[in-house]
């Protein structure tokens, strides 16, 4: 609970820092999402590629809801500050779920490079671009044919001014290191961002005027990485995080930015917002007794205890067998003390401090803190 304590009290000296007066409405009336794992509310599960278990989904759902978390997303917060429901799965279509703000196209392993047979993921960027072409296609349709679904699906106008938003990028660079050297790793980038920039240009001639562009965090930092290319101590930053790893990152989001004032220039019609999820997360890592937190880079639910707590073939909630023992991925008594939960992914505490970061509007280019389209009044 002291981390919730700490995040709480930070997010209200930020309240006071900035002007009642730069705090305007909202105005995206739908989102549309794309992504991986950072932002997949429920694509992956629904797909029947995976499952999760509990504990995923407790803190906040109190079950698993296709969550790579133990509660709500950087997505969900941002959802929640725009006083927009949280988005449905593009793929889940029990319970009759509702489309009329938005949707989310992101799946858990998606990659921006097309997928191939042995990909985890088939949903690769192009492929969830496709799928909204597709959305678009049917609600335009449906429509105009009076079909009366105004609860479940978005007005046609939405889709020229709603927010699209991206987080993906991260498993390009993470997979790649498991095949190349971190020489080819750093090659290959240039040509993973022009497939990026086809999809966006893609989603422009299709009307979206407003991007929202996350850049890639440190993946260096994540238990999977430090527990497979960090045995040698050599190859650890100071704060223990894997520096090629970290290297590759920062590269890849170099050359994002650049895209993006690329777009800006050529697009001069639209809003094209890069934000630097990287410098925030690392000085989450960096500072993390600073907001509340106990542990920065062990895993609150795997196996194996510290420093790692993290074991590639088990994952959150799964039981195996090793070396002829039951072996159960628990979780750890107080998810709010860890900044991650199983090892890959963020917990809900260090999520949200993700999202605070970003409302504050100084990670962002074009800056929109003297702007400020989201009210600082959130509901955690």
């Amino acid at each position: 609970m002291a981390a919730k304590i700490c995040i709480l009290q930070t997010f209200t000296l930020f309240s006071l820092l900035l002007p009642v007066t730069y705090s305007i409405e909202f105005k995206f009336p739908a989102i549309f999402n794309f992504g991986d794992s950072n932002s997949d509310t429920g694509n992956l599960i629904a797909a029947g590629i995976e499952s999760l278990d509990p504990p995923n989904g407790q803190t906040y759902f109190q079950k698993p809801s296709g969550r790579y978390s133990d509660g709500r997303l950087v997505i969900d917060f941002l959802m929640d500050a725009m006083k927009l429901p949280f988005l449905n799965a593009y793929l889940d279509s029990i319970g009759m779920p509702s489309f009329q703000k938005g949707c989310n196209f992101a799946a858990a392993g998606s990659t921006i490079h097309q997928a191939t047979p042995t990909s985890v993921c088939p949903f690769s960027f192009d492929i969830q671009v496709n799928q909204f072409l597709h959305f678009k296609d049917r609600v335009v349709d449906l429509l105009a044919k009076g079909k009366r679904l105004d609860k479940y699906i978005p007005a046609v106008d939405y889709f020229s001014k709603g927010l699209y938003t991206f987080d993906i990028g991260q498993n390009d660079l993470a997979g790649a290191f498991y095949s190349k050297t971190i020489d080819q790793v750093l090659a290959s980038i240039p040509k993973i961002l022009e497939e990026f920039e086809t999809g966006l240009r893609r989603l422009y001639d299709e009307g979206a005027r407003n991007f929202w562009i996350h850049n890639t965090g440190p993946l260096g930092c994540l238990a999977q990485n430090v527990a497979k290319f960090g045995t040698d101590p050599s190859m650890l930053d100071e704060l223990g995080c894997v520096s090629g790893h970290n290297q590759a990152a920062k590269l890849f989001n170099l050359q994002l930015h650049a895209l993006c004032k690329k777009l800006q220039g050529d697009y001069t019609d639209s809003n094209v917002t890069y934000v630097d999820i990287y410098t925030i997360k690392y000085g989450l890592i960096a500072n993390y007794s600073r907001y509340g937190f106990e542990q920065p880079i062990m895993a609150c639910c795997g196996v194996g205890g510290a420093p790692l707590n993290y074991n590639s073939g088990i994952s959150c909630g799964q039981t195996k067998v090793i070396n002829g023992t039951s072996v159960t991925a628990k979780a750890c008594s107080d998810s709010s003390e860890y900044v991650n939960w199983d090892g890959i992914h963020y917990t809900e505490a260090a999520n949200q401090y993700v999202s605070m970061q970003i409302l504050t509007g100084k990670y962002s280019d074009p800056p929109f803190a003297d702007k400020m389209p989201f009210l600082l009044d959130l509901k955690f």
